[in-house]
């Protein structure tokens, strides 16, 4: 009799346990919002990592708080998800998960709703539900929504929000019309001109109007410097695209620099040539004129990024076989070295000082870099790769 009442205990304190915090669906995420759309609910779930401070104490503190279980449990399909294992990964890499804990809200077409971040208090975070779970923020697709003619400025504002690096061109396409449909006698807020900055990438741009049209706006938040600087990259990113041959794969240089220079002046016009050659000699495969531009623009290497140098000197390290053009590529891994030595970067300097000839120095810093990849458990593949060539 005993053992019978204490199974019943103990099938009693797991109901129990079961029913003393949100009710997660341990389902696949498919399947969550799936389950979503057939009930027409919104899904709340719990992004988190298992290192998590915030996040233990969310699951400790808040989600088993009377308030909190039946809100989310009534109105909500909820899921946790381990951002580092498993379906999390994918999870984390469509919604832009950055921090720990992360609060996503989907419909039932899987778009973002809401997403929120760090830890909240009791109230807070259901206050935070009820607004979200609002008529204003109804199920239906985002993308319905906008594609039939909503302009609520919170609305377009939530788009921007969600999915400016999850879905750049429907976020861009919410500020356009966020844009088009704000009147010239309200004045501009602070985060509304990062709004328009931050999708505005040419002059073709249907927000250039904007732009242009308000500069007196917009200049009372950024130095009027700043505004003319970021004008002259949106003018200057045309004339890149007008620039370049794609059917014979150049470009045409003589043309950038004439259209260019009245702009900006020839320093910038320079350098602005010399980026675009390097990144698009690079993507072409076309490395004899990616090594003219780079040894071009990074003639003062002092003035430079040293993670951009090194970057620099793996493509020369792969495909530049110019005796003097090497060299210099390992002037350039040298001083992201001397910044701080990393398996990486000392073993391009080792690859390049073994295709310079210094065998002594190519050794150092090969064992070097196996040993700083052994340490951190990387890969040293590379590293005795070239310590077999050296031998």
């Amino acid at each position: 009799m005993k053992k019978i009442i204490s199974g019943i205990s103990i099938f009693c304190s797991i109901i129990i346990s079961a029913q003393e915090s949100i009710q997660f669906q341990e389902l696949p995420f498919k399947e969550i919002i799936a389950k979503a759309k057939k009930e027409k609910k919104l899904v709340f779930i719990d992004a988190y990592a298992s290192w998590c401070g915030p996040c233990k104490m969310m699951e400790k503190n808040v989600f088993p708080q009377k308030s909190v279980k039946d809100y989310y449990n009534t109105n909500f399909i909820n899921a946790r998800f381990d951002m580092e294992k498993g379906e999390g990964r994918d999870i984390a890499a469509k919604y832009g998960v950055r921090s720990y804990p992360t609060y996503l809200f989907l419909n039932g077409d899987g778009e973002l709703v809401s997403r929120n971040t760090g830890y909240m208090e009791e109230s807070l975070f259901v206050a935070m539900a009820q607004d979200i779970n609002s008529p204003g923020n109804n199920k239906n697709s985002l993308k319905d929504r906008f594609a039939k003619g909503e302009k609520d400025p919170t609305f377009l504002i939530n788009i921007m929000k969600l999915n400016s690096d999850t879905d750049y061109e429907f976020a861009k396409k919410a500020s356009e019309r966020y844009f088009e449909n704000k009147k010239n006698t309200e004045e501009f807020s602070k985060d509304e001109i990062g709004f328009l900055l931050f999708f505005l990438k040419s002059t073709e741009d249907s927000n250039y109007k904007t732009f242009s049209a308000r500069k007196a706006e917009i200049i009372k938040y950024l130095p009027e410097q700043t505004y003319n600087e970021f004008d002259a990259q949106l003018k200057l990113s045309k004339i890149v695209e007008q620039s370049i041959d794609d059917k014979n794969k150049r470009i045409n240089d003589e043309y950038f620099l004439k259209t260019a220079e009245p702009l900006v002046g020839k320093q910038l016009a320079t350098a602005k040539l010399n980026q675009t050659k390097l990144s698009y000699y690079e993507q072409n495969a076309n490395f004899p004129e990616y090594e003219k531009a780079a040894l071009d623009y990074y003639k003062n290497s002092d003035s430079f990024n040293p993670d951009e140098l090194l970057r620099a000197s793996w493509v020369f390290l792969d495909h530049v076989k110019t005796p003097s053009s090497l060299k210099k590529a390992t002037e350039w891994a040298e001083k992201s070295v001397m910044r701080g030595e990393t398996s990486e970067n000392t073993y391009i300097l080792g690859k390049l000082y073994f295709l310079t000839g210094n065998k002594e120095m190519a050794k150092n810093y090969a064992e070097m870099s196996r040993n700083i990849a052994t340490q951190s458990n990387k890969d040293s593949k590379l590293a005795e790769e070239l310590l077999n060539q050296i031998k």
